[in-house]
């Protein structure tokens, strides 16, 4: 039966996902840059894997990518703007060919036409409670899994609604401080899961969450 994954999240010792004052050049706000200390593990990996490397960081790296036919996001992982749309040129952090391939449904309170990438790639944005989006995004995947991308905000609401079946989490051994937090305010959206597997490489955690 397909399932519903959340994979590569990384965060820091104190729970962040991300600093404040996310912006377009600082896409994980103050203090927090892609490829430092909370992303570097991720960034050694991919460059691992295209080399045909192995290990526990690049191992699990790839798995995210394992039987996805569909993903799920939030505006804020689209992109920085908030509010009503300034216009419609914004088309994601990733350039004409994003990495997804497939079907990608966006949650944003301000829609705008799907929006066909390079790649097979289709952005669309939608403002249907996560029950529907979720078997919109099992049709798309057509018997694959469906992935929950981010930001913290939409993990948690798949989370307080029980909906994510493997939720794979990565430690890194770092403070930030303030900012968005992942795992807070989540009531008893949490009580169904446990932790089938933690396993740590020289650079991170990796915390595996299941539904019991």
């Amino acid at each position: 039966m397909p399932k519903v994954r959340v994979h590569n999240v990384t965060i820091s010792l104190d729970g962040f996902m991300a600093g404040p004052n996310q912006r377009p050049d600082a896409p994980f706000g103050d203090g927090v840059g892609w490829g430092d200390e909370l992303h570097s593990w991720f960034m050694s990996a991919s460059e691992d894997a295209a080399a045909g490397k192995s290990g526990t960081d690049v191992d699990h790296f790839v798995r995210g990518d394992r039987n996805i036919g569909a993903t799920i996001m939030g505006r804020n992982m689209f992109g920085p703007q908030r509010g009503p749309w300034e216009d419609e040129s914004w088309q994601g952090w990733w350039g004409d060919n994003p990495p997804y391939h497939h079907d990608v449904f966006v949650h944003t309170h301000h829609l705008r036409p799907s929006l066909e990438m390079a790649g097979g790639t289709t952005f669309h944005f939608t403002d249907e409670p996560p029950e529907t989006v979720l078997r919109r995004a099992f049709d798309a995947a057509d018997g694959k899994d469906v992935r929950i991308g981010g930001g913290a905000a939409t993990i948690r609401q798949y989370l307080r609604a029980g909906l994510i079946d493997e939720l794979h989490l990565v430690i890194a051994p770092m403070l930030i401080g303030r900012g968005e937090r992942l795992l807070d305010d989540l009531g008893d959206g949490i009580a169904g899961y446990q932790v089938a597997e933690l396993v740590s490489s020289p650079n991170v955690t990796h915390a595996v969450l299941v539904r019991r």
